[in-house]
């Protein structure tokens, strides 16, 4: 499937306008000014466009990507503001801090924690460990899925010091905000952070491999596309 078909700009372009944006803390004029030195005229609702739609793609494409994990996963969510009014980022990461999955949803309750859970084992099998915090609405998630076989009693633990890992893993997503404005919906709260989820976690499996050539976003997005 060709992503990029009729599109006004070329292939290239776009993957760099979205790939500075999703990899470093800048607003779309920012943006603007770096392709307006480099020769290329865009208007930043165009480029706030491309982060809206290539960014659900992009998540799309990373899944089929990726590769093996441990079996000891942490599991969390961590508040982000959309128009006011906090909603919820889950996330998932192994003990390697690479990232398993991630789902914004609008509340913190047994349906977002049982739908993410439920997603996540169905994608990625039985872990051998699953550590949650105490919040009783993923322990009601939880025990649900349990009886429904997909998890083993003994894999589960409460433990608020293990969780350290992914609580520390939050501070990148936290720390990555639009400087000129917040978000303004749901739906481009989700498309956008499914981006910026993306390249975090292609930066962590990369800065993992111990990769001599270093971290490049552009890169990274250009090896996902097909051909």
């Amino acid at each position: 499937m060709n992503y990029f078909k009729g599109r006004h700009f070329q292939q290239d372009i776009i993957i760099v306008a979205v790939g500075y944006y999703f990899r470093f803390s800048l607003s779309y004029r920012d943006i603007v000014e770096l392709l307006r030195d480099r020769g290329v005229s865009v208007q930043h609702t165009t480029v706030m466009r491309w982060v809206h739609h290539y960014g659900p793609i992009f998540k799309a494409l990373w899944r089929q990507h990726q590769t093996s994990h441990t079996k000891s996963w942490r599991i969390d969510e961590t508040y982000i503001n959309v128009k006011g009014h906090w909603t919820y980022l889950y996330r998932a990461i192994d003990s390697n801090g690479l990232t398993l999955d991630f789902e914004l949803r609008k509340h913190r309750d047994y349906a977002a924690a049982y739908h993410f859970l439920k997603r996540l084992l169905t994608t990625n099998g039985r872990p051998d460990r699953l550590v949650t915090d105490q919040y009783r609405a993923t322990l009601k998630a939880v025990k649900h899925l349990m009886k429904q076989d997909y998890l083993s009693k003994s894999a589960h633990q409460c433990s608020k010091y293990r969780n350290n890992l992914i609580e520390q893993d939050h501070r990148f997503i936290k720390r990555h905000r639009v400087r000129s404005a917040s978000f303004q919906s749901i739906r481009t709260a989700s498309a956008t952070l499914s981006g910026i989820e993306v390249i975090h976690a292609l930066r962590k499996k990369t800065r993992r491999e111990l990769c001599l050539i270093g971290f490049s976003a552009v890169d990274e997005l250009k090896a996902m596309v097909p051909a």
